[in-house]
């Protein structure tokens, strides 16, 4: 297209676009107006029920004396709290993530055995068929990760000589091939990225059958392949802690939804990356991270608290930062009093800002996780109690871990594909019928007007 008809077309489309504007937004009191809840969420934050599921449980609210009340938060995987797995794994132990994968898709903790055939087939589908790096990975490189992870689900389809069968046992050994590759895929991505658009080298190490996942994320990520127990270890408590959360979730819910179409595996999995991609969903801790780098350049002393409470409130009121008016990683759609997954993580992020010798920004996240809540309060408008959540910690974590940030929301899809597995295969074994929720009609009904007489 030459320069001036591509101009003519942009602003034809900028022109249609207000149209768009115009007739397509619908106003918020519209919805209470029909009883329609916004984002699936009732006026108490309580999601509208649309299924039933085995696999995870969230809980955040008790009852007492007859009225449903906030509670600190709980988080279950087939029954089993969260906090008991990740306390009932041996320190030494880097293998969590295939423990909870396991349990997630078969609902049962695995025997050691069970856990070690349970690798032995994950390490068997640990490699990419051949001349895929090169033809695919390595072909037009996207910058962004999340598109590449999608591109590459997509086209492994193609590779898949049982692509459309949605048996049990066929769609089990694909969700396994593809808990398996998500790692190569993100990394090989990003080097792949690096050396076409930043003009670096370009290391690609094959994976360790002996090594878990979050030890091979790292043997493969890492030039020189070196990585502590330390950082292994957080890694992988950062797998299994996001690697499920209830049916709800927007990319779980994305899974779910497309599989009841009956559509394969691949087109499935793509579809949930789509949507985990979202900065609403996936791309959060990105956000936090940004933010305390902001805070850092203007708060001179990070341990005053008037100083630190200046900033947050600025923050809040759109005077700092992205001008957005939130303070990124405080606060959860269910969650209030706190977030078990926050809460576990950040212990061992304490652990490794020693190891880092970053206590002092460690200090500051604490700080901000302390003060943020009454700072909300008293700005704010809530119907329920806020905490510091999943991303507040995640990021500050991949970032001792030198972790590049293109890196961060598909480390997100490395430990989310074991949940969206589970509930495909929850799906698929149910049969049930196609999700086909209504939308309600409320723009008036017109005549036909012939062409010449618009």
């Amino acid at each position: 297209m030459n320069p001036e008809k591509f101009y003519e077309t942009t602003r034809e489309i900028e022109r249609l676009a207000e149209y768009c504007k115009k007739n397509d937004a619908i106003a918020n009191e519209d919805y209470d107006k029909y009883g329609v809840y916004r984002g699936l969420r009732d006026l108490n934050g309580k999601g509208v029920l649309v299924g039933l599921t085995n696999i995870s449980e969230i809980h955040a609210k008790k009852i007492f004396r007859g009225e449903e009340i906030s509670d600190h938060g709980q988080l279950y995987y087939r029954g089993y709290n969260v906090y008991d797995i990740i306390s009932g794994i041996a320190p030494e132990d880097h293998f969590g993530f295939e423990q909870c994968a396991y349990l997630l898709l078969f609902g049962e903790l695995p025997t050691r055995k069970q856990l070690n055939d349970f690798c032995s087939i994950l390490s068997e589908y640990r490699s990419l068929p051949t001349g895929f790096v090169r033809d695919i990975i390595m072909n037009a490189p996207s910058r962004d990760m999340m598109n590449t992870l999608a591109r590459s689900v997509l086209t492994m389809y193609t590779y898949d000589p049982k692509s459309d069968d949605n048996s049990p046992e066929n769609v089990l050994r694909q969700c396994l091939e593809l808990i398996s590759i998500f790692p190569l895929l993100s990394v090989y991505g990003y080097r792949a990225y690096r050396h076409f658009h930043n003009n670096r080298s370009l290391v690609i190490h094959q994976p360790d059958p002996t090594l878990s996942t979050a030890e091979n994320f790292l043997h493969i990520l890492r030039p020189d392949s070196k990585y502590t127990p330390l950082e292994a270890k957080l890694l992988d408590i950062a797998f299994i802690l996001h690697m499920e959360h209830g049916g709800g979730n927007n990319s779980t819910f994305t899974t779910r939804l497309v599989s009841t179409s009956g559509t394969d595996t691949y087109s499935a999995i793509a579809a949930a990356l789509g949507s985990l991609k979202g900065p609403k969903h996936g791309g959060a801790n990105l956000k936090v991270v940004h933010m305390f780098d902001d805070m850092k350049e203007h708060v001179k002393d990070w341990k005053d608290e008037e100083e630190v409470s200046a900033y947050l409130r600025a923050l809040l009121h759109g005077e700092a930062f992205d001008n957005a008016g939130l303070i990124y990683g405080m606060g959860h759609a269910i969650y209030s009093l706190s977030d078990p997954r926050a809460v576990l993580l950040k212990q061992y992020v304490e652990k490794l800002s020693k190891e880092k010798g970053m206590e002092d920004e460690f200090a500051l996240y604490a700080l901000v996780e302390k003060l943020a809540p009454g700072i909300i309060a008293k700005e704010r408008k809530m119907y329920k109690g806020v905490s510091a959540n999943v991303d507040f910690y995640s990021g500050f974590a991949y970032r001792m871990l030198a972790l590049p940030e293109e890196l961060y929301t598909p480390i997100f899809a490395i430990s989310r594909i074991a949940g969206w597995s589970a509930h495909r295969m929850e799906e698929i074994v149910t049969d049930g019928k196609i999700m086909r929720p209504a939308y309600g009609y409320i723009a008036p009904r017109r005549e036909f007007v012939p062409i010449d007489e618009r």
